[in-house]
């Protein structure tokens, strides 16, 4: 795909802001003119650009409903256990678990940072990097993320318990969404949970939850006024369904859809669908590449998705580290955005590929990577966890969690993790009964 050059619009519309800031500061007259002037042009270029006829036959391999991409899909294994398998799965989710808190938590202080900020950070932290362990310090200590907890409770001494972030809270409010809706809920029920929990959100979330609030139908939550619809933000909600349903790939994918539909569209829900399936796939194989192949049978085959992690994988054995890695995604997706489902979905790729059953590698060379590192970390982390299990985890990754995790979700500010763990075995038994 080729984006269109945007950088010097930006620019105009900053210069336009400059200069209006300095005439009126000369005391000039028919500045406020102009600017209306200004915004009608660009409120008439946006009814435009959003009535762009889009490309149909892009569309039919793209579909929205659920019994179309059903219909899409390449051969898949669909279902892996027939029965719960109680032997296996304590290990299996916890690992799944701890690898998703502990991937999410080494990423979350330098989110979005580029490869050489990060280095320069390990370099004063005295530390290696691609990271080993949690940062020693972080910038901006005292500064809270989600209004909750303090940069400085991501760092190895800081910490107290797993630190708030959206990632987990999420993988959270998935799970209440089942205890209160039961496993065949609906794109509505979501809806109803999300104005009962979630006090706020971001992107995509933010304005389907505005549109909620506003009462739309949960269904067009989505769809309306929403250009961040392909972003990442379903699939950073996808862990749970894996969760409740182990070994049944189609299953995690179908609770995805009705997930990731609130506030997504194409991309933005196939990689919620992908990344479920992925997850449940890996409770049930000693090989996560394995598993993220079984995921891909889950989303539509010519999608742009789907043809992205093809290609991620296949181009796999020359991608050797995180600048390997984040080289090729520059390349291969130049002017996509940094939070997009399509180039975080590869990273998240690579950093299995290259780590493999290393749980440490895989979230240090991740988050290395950079673009959403602590979404990629997490997801990569939680599917080699399922793998691995909890045994095949350093303590040193989860000794601080103290089996709590702190949370911003409206009522339930925090959980305790041997609770949480209890509670998603339970659904998946009833998931699998």
């Amino acid at each position: 795909m080729t984006y269109p050059k945007t950088a010097d619009l930006r620019k105009l519309i900053h210069e336009i802001e400059l200069y209006a800031r300095l005439k009126s500061e000369y005391g000039a007259s028919g500045v406020f003119e102009i600017l209306a002037d200004t915004r009608k042009a660009l409120q008439s270029s946006l009814v435009k650009v959003k009535s762009v006829p889009e490309d149909p036959e892009l569309a039919r391999h793209e579909p929205n409903d659920l019994e179309t991409i059903k219909s899409l899909r390449p051969h898949g294994p669909r279902r892996q256990w027939t029965g719960f398998n109680n032997e296996s799965y304590p290990d299996r989710v916890e690992g799944s678990l701890l690898g998703r808190m502990a991937g999410c938590v080494l990423g979350a202080p330098v989110e979005g940072w580029p490869i050489e900020k990060m280095q320069a950070l390990a370099d004063e932290n005295g530390v290696a990097f691609p990271p080993t362990d949690y940062w020693r310090c972080v910038p901006d200590p005292k500064a809270l993320r989600y209004q909750v907890s303090r940069r400085e409770e991501y760092t190895r001494k800081g910490m107290n318990g797993v630190p708030v972030d959206d990632d987990l809270a999420y993988t959270m409010l998935g799970l209440l969404i089942v205890e209160d809706y039961g496993h065949c809920f609906s794109t509505e029920d979501v809806g109803a949970a999300w104005l009962k929990y979630l006090p706020y959100a971001c992107t995509a979330e933010d304005i389907a939850l505005k549109n909620l609030k506003k009462g739309v139908l949960a269904a067009q939550a989505g769809s309306r006024n929403n250009p961040y619809c392909e972003w990442i933000g379903a699939d950073i909600r996808a862990d749970p369904w894996g969760y409740m349903a182990p070994g049944w790939p189609e299953r995690a994918a179908e609770m995805a859809y009705h997930d990731a539909y609130i506030s997504h569209r194409r991309q933005g829900i196939y990689g919620s669908m992908f990344f479920a399936a992925s997850i449940a796939a890996a409770f049930h194989t000693y090989d996560p590449v394995e598993a993220l192949r079984v995921g891909l049978t889950e989303i539509p085959r010519g999608c742009s998705l789907a043809k992205a992690v093809r290609w991620a994988l296949r181009i796999a054995p020359q991608i050797s580290d995180h600048r390997d890695a984040r080289e090729a995604i520059d390349k291969k997706f130049e002017g996509m955005h940094p939070v997009h489902t399509v180039n975080n979905a590869c990273l998240t790729v690579w950093g299995i590929t290259i780590g493999g059953m290393d749980f440490s590698r895989v979230i240090g060379e991740t988050v290395a990577m950079g673009l959403d590192n602590d979404c990629t970390a997490a997801t990569a982390g939680s599917i080699v966890g399922a793998v691995v299990g909890k045994k095949g985890i350093p303590a040193r990754w989860h000794k601080n969690f103290n089996n709590t995790i702190h949370s911003y979700l409206i009522g339930k500010k925090r959980f305790a993790i041997n609770g949480v763990l209890k509670r998603f075995a339970k659904q998946a038994k009833i998931v699998h009964s």
